[in-house]
């Protein structure tokens, strides 16, 4: 008997990766960071412990940023697989471009306001399961998450060490968006629905941001 994946829901011509070891790659992206990140924080380089603890724990004490590193996840799962792959890495490098912006005094229009509208669109996303070209979808997190790491930057502890808390909230981003992704698609093999529901509350949580 011939087995297929359940998420076959890929038009690009391309390289298949079997399920396995893709999902095994993944599960050990945040270990390797969390390595890295230990290495940075040897008990004998203070400043930078603190700074690696400081950036590890901001994006879990703002909602704005967890529902949309969650509700990115959730989106990543029905598009193409070339998206799907590079979701978790576009979303850092989002958050890194800017984080790097804000420490160099790089100002960027209506930060609150962007964050609050990415939070209401990447909830539109979900609920709609909307299923977007891989170029504008790289785009959109990207977008959404260039944000999100220049008000990440902007509340950077006086005196951190930059490289030590890019690390602590480039793990945090991974490890959030990788943990709901996977819990999304045990949701999604059963019923889209949930899925459909989270996305919604998603997206209202964004629009009572936008107006408070």
């Amino acid at each position: 008997m011939k087995l297929t994946h359940p998420m076959t829901l890929d038009h690009d011509k391309e390289i298949t990766m079997p399920p396995l070891p893709y999902f095994r790659f993944w599960l050990a992206v945040p270990g390797l960071l969390l390595v890295s990140g230990l290495a940075m924080a040897h008990p004998g380089h203070g400043a930078e412990q603190g700074s690696f603890m400081a950036g590890l724990v901001h994006p879990l004490f703002g909602p704005d940023h967890l529902l949309v590193m969650a509700a990115i996840g959730l989106w990543s799962l029905g598009q193409s697989r070339r998206l799907r792959l590079a979701v978790p890495c576009l979303a850092v490098g989002g958050m890194i471009i800017g984080a790097g912006l804000a420490v160099v005094g790089v100002g960027l229009p209506g930060v609150e306001s962007a964050i609050a509208l990415s939070v209401l669109l990447a909830g539109v996303l979900v609920a709609t399961l909307a299923r977007l070209p891989s170029l504008l979808g790289g785009l959109l997190v990207v977008g959404f998450m260039l944000f999100h790491g220049h008000a990440h930057g902007t509340e950077m502890p006086h005196g951190a060490s930059l490289v030590a808390y890019l690390a602590g909230f480039s793990l945090a981003t991974l490890a959030i968006t990788l943990t709901v992704r996977l819990a999304g698609g045990w949701l999604k093999a059963r019923e889209s629905r949930p899925l459909r529901v989270v996305g919604a509350v998603i997206a209202a949580t964004g629009a009572f941001f936008a107006l408070s």
